[in-house]
């Protein structure tokens, strides 16, 4: 095994406000609170200790409690829980949606990088407990982000009608998928562990939430993680008085609309707020809460309130009411004991936004990282990679980029372009200055000839190359085939793929290896070559 690291900024697939936020960018500055490196954390554990109650902890532990019962709970994630009664534990947080038997293979990036920065983060804080929590998105409704997940090249699909939270929904139906999937993984013992993973996990729980419990807790229980699910009477009681504040006063609006205005100004906006940043939750049903005319009304319903009778719903029934992308991150800040949010890019983004918001209700506003990502190769693949000259960073390079560079290095024919049309414009430099003396006409002549040559020497380039890609078919074939099998549909294959193709052929070692690997705290993408 080998491991190589790389800038992010090298592969390509991350956003100007990853990368800038990565690179401590003063444009970026405002948007977020402590920076994750060891200062910020020490920072965020003495602010989160001033902020957190001893009863939100009780409320927490009894909570997980009752969430895992009838499910095996590991040594060290019971340890775990048990100490998050104490002042001196803190969490570490990644959430993911409840996708089909994991869905993409970056599931298991954002949970073990979790895991790998609490074990480092008690090391460098002695004095400190680190538990790392993976938050299900059991209140999501878009059950089209998760009913599939990609194996080997093929979508295994779960298809039944839409409704409500996902994580409520019933397994029902769920044998068909495990009979199409098992077909496809033949009889070897790994693949004999994923179908018993799959069977105990769908066909054994009745509802969404607890399968997603189940198979996240056989993967991961080993290493302590403990799984929380938000869509709980005791945890959203705590959310209450925020709840309360968003139906009457809309202040996640009002601050997030005025962050948005400054952050808009340098960096793409990921999620706009709503007026009332809230869901009722139903047996079948999630819909927005919206005011109009003095009453408040759930979308597409016929269920109404008044000021008064919508508070005491809050009172009465507090599960009721669900948080959407804007208000998620506060319900999970004021219900652990967290330092950091581990998320991908688009996560990072929209978290961006939220800092105004959490100031303004007194909360501390979290630690934000970027999630390891990794791309695996195989020995074959980097002995490949080796005999075509492409080096990994190479390997990322959009493929028309890829293609044109090997094909010139490769080329008998050496004319530098380049250099030709820097020539051009050299000459025509001297032109303009003699133009300059007579009238705007002949200037604009001037300019329109040099516009004219320098494309026809860029049309001859696009050309020459053209010609060359074809005479060297065979090696424009062979890294096309080669970085599409490496990067499917030209993307980072922890977007494509699932953790079955690889513990298919690698077992439980394949964890083990990402486990050892993954070092958060690094800012860099990794590859693995296997």
């Amino acid at each position: 095994m080998k491991v190589t690291q790389i800038p992010f900024k090298k592969t390509g697939f991350f956003s100007a406000t990853m990368l800038d936020y990565l690179e401590k960018k003063e444009a970026i500055h405002p948007f977020y609170n402590n920076f994750p490196d060891i200062t910020g954390f020490h920072n965020q554990i003495e602010e989160k200790q001033k902020s957190y109650r001893l009863q939100s902890r009780l409320v927490l532990v009894d909570a997980l409690k009752k969430q895992y019962q009838g499910f095996n709970v590991s040594e060290k994630t019971n340890e775990y829980i048990e100490s998050l009664k104490l002042q001196n534990t803190f969490t570490v947080t990644t959430g993911h949606q409840l996708n089909l038997f994991t869905g993409p293979l970056y599931f298991l990036y954002k949970i073990l990088s979790t895991i790998n920065l609490c074990e480092e983060l008690a090391t460098k804080f002695p004095e400190q407990n680190f538990v790392p929590i993976y938050w299900m998105a059991t209140e999501d409704h878009d059950f089209e982000e998760i009913n599939y997940f990609n194996f080997d090249g093929k979508k295994v699909m779960w298809n039944r009608e839409d409704g409500g939270a996902v994580g409520r929904f019933s397994t029902d139906g769920l044998d068909a998928v495990f009979d199409v999937f098992s077909n496809h993984l033949g009889n070897s013992k790994n693949a004999t562990f994923l179908k018993q993973l799959f069977s105990d996990g769908y066909l054994k729980h009745n509802n969404l939430a607890d399968a997603t419990r189940y198979i996240a807790n056989e993967l991961f229980s080993a290493y302590g993680l403990v799984i929380l699910d938000g869509d709980d009477a005791s945890l959203k009681e705590l959310f209450s008085p925020i709840v309360k504040d968003e139906l009457e006063n809309q202040t996640s609006f009002k601050a997030v609309s005025k962050t948005i205005k400054d952050l808009e100004k340098s960096y793409k906006i990921q999620v706009n707020p709503r007026e009332i940043n809230l869901f009722y939750l139903g047996a079948d049903f999630r819909e927005r809460i919206l005011f109009e005319d003095g009453i408040y009304k759930v979308n597409n319903t016929n269920i109404t309130f008044t000021k008064a009778e919508i508070l005491k719903e809050v009172d009465d029934n507090p599960k009721s009411f669900s948080p959407n992308v804007i208000m998620r991150p506060l319900y999970q800040e004021v219900i652990l004991p967290n330092l950091c949010y581990l998320g991908g890019g688009g996560e990072m983004a929209y978290w961006l936004e939220l800092k105004d918001y959490f100031e303004k209700v007194a909360i501390p506003f979290p630690i934000l990282l970027l999630r390891n990502s990794v791309q695996v190769v195989s020995e074959k693949q980097a002995n490949k990679l080796e005999k075509l000259n492409i080096s990994l960073e190479e390997l990322f390079l959009d493929q028309y980029d890829l293609l044109s560079q090997k094909v010139t290095e490769n080329s008998d024919i050496q004319v530098n372009f380049d250099e030709k049309i820097q020539f051009l414009e050299k000459q025509f430099l001297e032109l303009k200055e003699v133009a300059k003396k007579t009238d705007i006409s002949f200037v604009n002549a001037v300019k329109a000839q040099e516009r004219k040559q320098v494309k026809g020497l860029e049309n001859l380039q696009k050309r020459l190359l053209k010609a060359e890609k074809r005479r060297q078919k065979d090696l424009v074939d062979r890294i096309t085939l080669l970085q599409n099998e490496i990067l499917p549909n030209q993307s980072l294959e922890e977007r494509q793929r699932n953790f079955s193709e690889y513990y298919l052929e690698y077992g439980g070692s394949f964890i083990e290896i990402l486990k050892s690997t993954l070092k958060p705290l690094l800012l860099e993408f990794t590859v693995i070559t296997l």
